[in-house]
């Protein structure tokens, strides 16, 4: 496994000031942003695609500051019922992939996306329960009509141009949220479609982040270190559901934190242990969104907490069995 950074939350430092900090801290691996909601303050393919020597300097810069890129973010709902929307965020993907394999990374994060309810819908509908029948209706609709002709579409494009692993980010809002639904798109479409695997998401649903783990297997394409203080007051009153805004964190049933304030060492340590069972080996990318913690605090603090736990070397021979 590999230390890494989404390095969103340096995005007011140009990237080889980033690449720098990051360098600093003994960090091994980057995810860079290049459209959709991580945008391109470090990667703009408007701007790079076509100008060679810009990629190039990337590389240098890359191995100047000993870093891999261990995927590009895209994050956003190619299947937006706007398709002004949808288009901008599809445009977004497709670049995205085509400097991937400018830069010679394999993997493009993203989200599966939600559609609306049929095909004069405004807004996305995120269905939650099967009753009344108009519900499951609508994830007929959006499945069969949309989501998965959409995405065999996509993977094909990404295939084209030496994309092995679309990383999708089960979120809540979006139609792959849990694993059951990324495995429902993965056999549809193929192996291409894996997981992005970032357990806050998971914590709040009621899962538990390692059985997701053993659930997912060799579908996990890549791992975001974030993590999610359940307030359980709160929870009791309410329930998990929560469309109040993160800054109201007091009345909030959750709150996404910087890793090991949320679930402690004991958790991580079992997380990182079943990702090597079921042969997870890559980067371990800590995403910063804590509101309680500046970016380069809540950085610098999972930093010192992963070093710790991460498991870098692979197994040696069981010399006592």
């Amino acid at each position: 496994m590999k230390l890494g950074v989404l390095t969103v939350a340096l995005a007011n430092m140009s990237l080889e000031n980033a690449f720098s900090y990051l360098h600093e801290r003994g960090v091994q691996t980057v995810e860079i942003g290049a459209g959709g909601f991580p945008g391109k303050a470090h990667l703009d393919p408007a701007k790079l695609l076509g100008n060679d020597a810009a990629i190039e300097e990337i590389k240098s810069l890359l191995r100047k500051y000993e870093l891999e890129i261990s995927a590009l973010s895209t994050h956003g709902n190619p299947v937006h019922p706007d398709k002004t929307v949808a288009e901008g965020f599809h445009r977004d993907f497709e670049d995205t992939v085509l400097l991937a394999e400018k830069l010679g990374v394999d993997t493009v994060i993203t989200f599966s996306g939600c559609p609306g309810d049929c095909p004069t819908s405004k807004y996305p509908n995120w269905v939650t329960c099967p009753w009344p029948d108009d519900f499951l209706h609508i994830l007929e609709y959006q499945w069969n009509e949309v989501l998965i002709p959409y995405w065999k579409k996509a993977a094909e494009f990404a295939k084209s141009h030496g994309i092995e692993k679309i990383a999708l980010e089960m979120h809540p809002g979006f139609c792959v949220y849990n694993p059951e639904t990324l495995l429902r798109l993965r056999k549809a479409v193929g192996d291409i479609i894996g997981a992005n695997f970032d357990p806050s998401h998971l914590v709040w649903q009621g899962m538990n982040p390692v059985e997701a783990i053993r659930t997912l297997g060799s579908a996990i394409h890549h791992f975001h270190a974030k993590d999610t203080y359940l307030d359980k007051t709160n929870a009791a009153k309410n329930g998990y559901l929560d469309t109040k805004p993160y800054s109201e964190i007091p009345e909030r049933a959750w709150t996404f934190r910087t890793v090991g304030y949320g679930n402690g060492a004991a958790m991580w340590k079992e997380m990182l242990s079943m990702l090597r069972t079921v042969g997870y080996d890559g980067a371990i990318s800590i995403e910063h969104e804590d509101a309680l913690m500046s970016a380069e605090e809540g950085l610098n603090k999972a930093i010192t907490f992963l070093k710790d736990i991460l498991i870098y070397e692979k197994a040696g021979d069981m010399y006592w069995a």
